[in-house]
């Protein structure tokens, strides 16, 4: 199902699904709280004209969910011919409050006066369980509260005059075999049933007369708050404001934001924008970096994307760090430095407010205690703080960050070195599949050590520079145990009780990307060469619809068993960033449109696609996914006329 538009202000996050309606609202975290009941029930939008009666999401209704080229606002257009009615929404989340408002313009094209009611739904879940939740009718300011502990969600809006909604309905849903209440609002009536507690759901009504090819507008807001005098107060404040005001001002803070960096090129710069948004609308103001907020995976998996991973926040705020945002790349910093483990290096994934995530790598492997980690995470992210100090020249945060994380990273990845193989020690791949000494993390801990190195030189710490650029060339120099006879960089290898290398030979876009982004390894380096041939051989446009593999043989959302995998945007970009360093312009080029391709109409971008059909599969959007795009147009556009 995806999510083709994501809203956020750095605390509210809300996704709305392909027929424009909530299935995502996470507070106070981004990613963290989802209070919404996403897994089966979308926030529904009702109309009634003339005696009839539709939900938007319905088979009648022509749908175009899309959002601005420079704004996280949407552009929703619903168009229904059969009762002849419009509904146009821009929907946005207030930069000084915790407010999603939708402001709607329902359109009648006829030649006659006619009567319209609008239905809002909503159908909060604050507990996890469905159970205690509480929404009643507030009288005195017109409004419904959904409440649970310090969760207090305050919902109503206004009409062109000023008047508020005119019925309500508050139910019970997802409990006692109870359908929901909103079903009350089909005949065009409510019951102005004030209260219920448990799984609870609720409907307003705003009704207005339209003249022929007249048209209305209805803001309809949800405030997120810890107490319900603080969300009372900003609602009270929202009935008196302007609301198109307010748009206007989102719509400022956000060019602002895109325009105060680098300037940006001109190629496929829609794309280009629209990723920036979808990266900036997944970083929580406290430094978490979310590596998707859509959780309809969740219907079909163990857990959600709605964590912060070190290494998708590196490579999302690579980019950022490109085009001179830096404040977001300083807060995750700090983030990572809150987070890591004493003995320096960082955990599989967190969630947003600092907290471990959930994992499946065991502490134990062939009956060894093993570390649970991902060493390239630990490096990727002091890979990253050497591109911020390279963009900004900011030597104070340097001076900050090298003493509290930067030494205790660097010290471990010297550490968890097998001496007998001059090669960092087995830990989870990037795809968090295999445990192995792979070239993919090897070549990211040589960029890790050479930064850090770099960075010490910077802070005046000789000793340590010198240290660890032995390290790193240590390992350097064993790099050729990864390349073999096969005539490429293969995934990498298990070093066995008995000294032995047990090789996995699988082909792996990460081993070519690895050595060629992080190692050192000049473009046209023979070893890297030849593991691109094999991989234009083997997994690239192995499937219908082109692109590029992780790797052969990956299962993981597979579908039809006849292809070797699914291509990826990430792996199909990190194979034109290696062509743009050859020069190969018209071969990255040509991936870059593939990718572009691959956008839904708002502009998100999906993490991998069905072989076939082209059907976007797992999380939409995939922040990783529009990280590339930004850092491979910035990559090509260096070299276009």
């Amino acid at each position: 199902m995806g999510r083709p538009v994501v809203l956020s202000n750095g605390q509210l996050f809300v996704g709305l699904d392909e027929n424009g309606l909530v299935h995502d609202f996470y507070y106070p975290y981004v990613g963290l709280e989802n209070l919404t009941n996403a897994r089966s029930l979308a926030h529904k939008i009702g109309i009634w004209v003339d005696g009839k009666f539709s939900w938007t999401d319905d088979d009648s209704w022509q749908v175009n969910v899309s959002f601005e080229d420079e704004a996280l606002i949407s552009y929703i257009d619903l168009r229904n011919d059969n009762l002849n009615i419009n509904l146009t929404l821009q929907d946005f989340i207030d930069i000084e409050t915790n407010s999603f408002i939708r402001h709607i313009t329902i359109a009648n094209p006829l030649n006659s006066q006619r009567e319209v009611k609008l239905f809002m739904h909503q159908v909060f879940q604050i507990s996890r369980a469905g159970r205690a939740d509480t929404a009643l009718f507030v009288p005195d300011d017109n409004y419904i509260l959904d409440y649970k502990g310090r969760y207090s969600l305050a919902i109503s809006g206004k009409l062109n005059d000023g008047d508020s909604f005119d019925q309500y309905a508050v139910g019970n849903y997802g409990i006692e075999n109870k359908a929901g209440t909103y079903i009350d609002a089909e005949d065009g009536e409510l019951s102005d049933n004030a209260v219920e507690h448990g799984g609870v759901d609720s409907v307003i009504r705003f009704k207005c007369l339209l003249g022929p090819h007249n048209a209305e507008n209805v803001d309809y807001w949800v405030i997120a708050s810890s107490s319900q005098n603080d969300a009372q107060d900003i609602h009270n404040m929202l009935k008196k404001d302007n609301i198109e005001q307010r748009l206007e001002s989102v719509r400022d803070y956000w060019h602002k934001w895109l325009n105060t960096s680098i300037p940006r090129p001109e190629y496929n710069k829609k794309s280009l924008n629209h990723s920036l948004l979808v990266i900036k609308a997944h970083i929580d103001e406290r430094g978490s970096v979310l590596a998707s907020g859509d959780s309809s995976i969740f219907n079909f998996g163990r857990d959600y994307y709605c964590y912060c991973w070190p290494r998708d926040a590196a490579y999302a705020l690579w980019p950022l760090i490109r085009l001179g945002h830096f404040e977001e790349a300083k807060l995750f910093f700090e983030f990572a430095r809150d987070t890591r483990h004493k003995d320096g290096y960082l955990m599989h994934k967190y969630q947003p407010d600092r907290a471990i995530g959930s994992t499946w790598h065991p502490l134990i492997h062939n009956r060894h205690k093993e570390l649970a980690i991902q060493e390239d995470e630990t490096a990727s992210v002091i890979y990253m703080i050497g591109q911020y100090y390279e963009a900004s020249n900011d030597k104070t945060f340097i001076d900050h960050i090298y003493h509290s994380f930067v030494v205790d990273a660097a010290n471990f990845m010297v550490r968890f070195i097998d001496q007998s193989t001059g090669l960092p020690h087995a830990s989870y791949d990037l795809w968090e599949e295999k445990f192995l000494t792979s070239t993919y993390t090897v070549s990211t801990v040589i960029a890790g050590l050479d930064t850090a190195a770099y960075l010490a030189k910077i802070v005046e710490s000789p000793d340590d520079a010198i240290r660890w650029k032995k390290s790193a060339q240590q390992i350097r120099e064993n790099l050729d145990k990864l390349y073999k006879e096969v005539g490429y960089f293969v995934k990498g290898f298990l070093l066995l009780e008995n000294g032995d290398l047990k090789y996995d030979y699988t082909l792996d876009i990460s081993s070519l990307y690895g050595p060629f982004m992080y190692a050192g390894l000049e473009p046209n380096d023979e070893r890297l060469k030849s593991t691109a041939d094999q991989i234009e051989k083997r997994i690239l446009n192995s499937t219908p619809i082109g692109g590029v593999l992780r790797y052969e043989n990956d299962s993981y959302f597979l579908t039809k068993q006849q292809y070797k995998g699914n291509p990826w945007i990430v792996s199909t970009l990190w194979l034109a960033q290696y062509y743009i360093s050859l020069n190969e312009y018209q071969k990255a080029k040509d991936l870059i449109d593939w990718a572009i391709g691959r956008e839904l109409p708002s502009g998100v971008l999906s993490e991998q696609f069905d072989p076939e059909s082209g059907s976007p599969l797992s999380v939409t959007p995939l922040v990783w996914s529009h990280a590339e795009i930004v850092n491979t147009i910035l990559d090509i556009s260096k070299y276009l006329k």
